[in-house]
């Protein structure tokens, strides 16, 4: 028995557009509500969030409850978090802060099994072989894989073609927030010099046939990033959609105390 067809590849790789949401608040419930929701993937953040293996692994089992592909994104392109992470069943990773194209090699080389890789052979007893269930993980797991690597640099905008064609690398994310930071325009991912930016790498990756990608805590920015042409896009993350709606109700209640 093959392992699990993985959705969010296929669509993108079909250059359907794959609308999404950021989960930081490393909890279960959350991830539930959101992959009931409607989103075609949601992704739990091991960046900036305080994740760690076993939350990771509650939040995985809780968007299983919905349609939302599990998505993962790795404080650092390490190899031994690749195989842990993989071995949880999850089999969509971004991976933050990759500027070369010997960087890209070394992430597609960590998530495919030999000869294609090198990731460790071990997962026939985990939750990514269903406990013993599926037969044929070093086999049919590759194939399955989407990886997506973050650009967010300078550094990184000046090798995108070669990072968005290494084989094995389904898309490119750009991080504008980072990016700002790098170009010299601190807390400015706004910033028309960052936009503009922007732009031009959203259209090199989608040359280069490739997905690209980005997040945008905006719903407007967010339909222009997709009318540009960017298909793995966050719509938002559920820290900014509790604050908000939290804030809002505490002004709403002010209000009401001194009506």
């Amino acid at each position: 028995m093959p392992v699990p067809q993985n959705k969010l590849k296929a669509a993108l790789a079909a250059g359907e557009r794959q609308l999404g949401l950021w989960l930081s608040l490393t909890s279960p419930a959350s991830a539930e509500i959101a992959s009931q929701a409607g989103f075609d993937w949601c992704l739990v953040d091991g960046e900036h969030a305080p994740n760690d293996i076993p939350l990771i692994l509650e939040q995985v089992r809780a968007l299983a409850a919905g349609s939302a592909t599990p998505v993962v994104r790795l404080p650092v392109g390490d190899r031994r978090l690749v195989k842990q992470v993989l071995d949880l069943g999850v089999q969509s990773l971004v991976i933050p802060m990759i500027e070369t194209e010997e960087e890209a090699r070394a992430m597609v080389a960590a998530t495919r099994y030999p000869p294609e890789g090198m990731r460790g052979v071990g997962a026939a007893m985990a939750r990514a072989g269903q406990y013993g269930a599926i037969k044929d993980v070093v086999t049919t797991a590759n194939n399955q894989i989407c990886l997506i690597l973050q650009a967010e640099s300078k550094r990184a905008l000046e090798n995108l073609e070669v990072i968005a064609s290494v084989d094995g690398v389904d898309g490119v994310f750009i991080g504008p927030a980072d990016l700002a930071a790098d170009m010299g325009y601190p807390g400015q991912p706004g910033a028309p010099e960052v936009q503009e930016a922007v732009r031009d790498a959203i259209d090199r990756i989608n040359a280069s046939g490739k997905a690209a990608g980005i997040i945008a805590f905006d719903f407007d920015a967010a339909k222009g990033w997709v009318d540009h042409g960017a298909r793995f896009v966050a719509v938002g993350g559920d820290v900014a959609l509790l604050a908000s709606g939290i804030r809002a109700a505490a002004a709403a209640a002010t209000k009401m105390k001194g009506g």
